[in-house]
């Protein structure tokens, strides 16, 4: 007997299953920025379940440690790189390290990106260059250089970079995050046009609400003041890790050849919620539990 009462999307299958073949990526490389943790590490741990070869790239140390051990217990081959993505310099060195090692990776995940929430007001300029420079300048450069080597050695690859669906309506409290994200899904859509002829797919992929152990203090506190996350989802439950690994997978491999220049959004319908009546505005500084703005303190 039907009823009214919401259920939500259903839970999705067990960790470590797959709707992809296995050894789909065997003898394939592939690179994640920012893999050592969160969002990165569970793209990461998909790929492995899957038969890649795993390259982890960071700028901390601690961070390449908990991703080889996690890539390590799963049983795939990986290879950790220290790299500030802002300096290409070190993204060349990293991928001579992992060609070296693997071969020419054939899927690149730009995963790394920096943020937190801050009002607009009382961003600093080091604030505002920092962000953009680490997500949207740092995902380029890195994509160049995964380009150049496929186009120099006519071989096929496939790029997925890691975006926000405030590229889409703006984010509010995030105004340098929301801003780079942007220009990080116009790069998706540029670029794939651009090497579509080098056989070089280039695809977005946005997380909705993923809670996990890695967040940002800022971020944990923002969660911290949100009651019942589950009831705010359209779904009626926030992401499992492993389904973005599993959309990340899929578009990187050979039953996703055709889609390139897509940014898939894997969050429940969130992004596309809206009110029947507008609740009142409260300001991002309430929002933030931050008191009155002073003027004679800006950084």
């Amino acid at each position: 007997m039907a009823t009214d009462a919401p259920i939500g999307l259903p839970e999705p299958p067990d960790a470590g299953a797959s709707a992809l073949p296995p050894g789909t990526y065997d003898g394939v490389a592939v690179f994640v920025t920012g893999g050592g943790t969160g969002l990165g590490r569970a793209v990461a741990t998909e790929f492995a379940r899957l038969g890649a070869s795993i390259v982890i790239a960071s700028r901390k140390p601690e961070h390449l440690t908990q991703g080889a051990d996690t890539m390590a217990e799963l049983g795939a081959d990986v290879c950790t790189v220290t790299c500030d993505i802002r300096e290409p310099d070190q993204i060349a060195a990293a991928f001579d390290t992992a060609e070296e090692r693997f071969g020419l990776p054939g899927v690149l995940i730009n995963n790394a990106a920096a943020n937190f929430p801050v009002p607009a007001e009382d961003m600093s300029p080091n604030a505002w260059r920092t962000v953009v420079d680490i997500t949207l300048n740092g995902t380029f450069f890195c994509a160049r250089e995964f380009a150049r080597r496929h186009i120099a050695a006519d071989t096929p690859g496939s790029i997925i970079n890691i975006g926000a669906s405030y590229a889409w309506t703006g984010g509010p409290g995030f105004a340098h995050s929301a801003a780079a994200k942007a220009g990080v899904k116009n790069m998706v859509e540029t670029l794939a046009v651009e090497w579509g002829p080098y056989g070089i797919q280039v695809n977005g992929l946005v997380p909705g609400l993923f809670p996990h152990d890695d967040m940002t203090v800022d971020i944990k506190g923002n969660l911290d003041r949100t009651n019942a996350k589950d009831a705010c989802q359209p779904a009626l439950r926030v992401g499992r890790l492993r389904e973005l690994g599993w959309a990340a997978t899929f578009l990187a491999s050979p039953y996703a050849r055709f889609i390139s220049g897509h940014t898939l959004v894997v969050d429940g319908a969130n992004w596309q919620r809206r009110s029947l009546t507008n609740p009142a505005v409260v300001t991002v500084r309430d929002q933030m539990g931050k008191g009155p703005f002073e003027p004679g303190d800006r950084p």
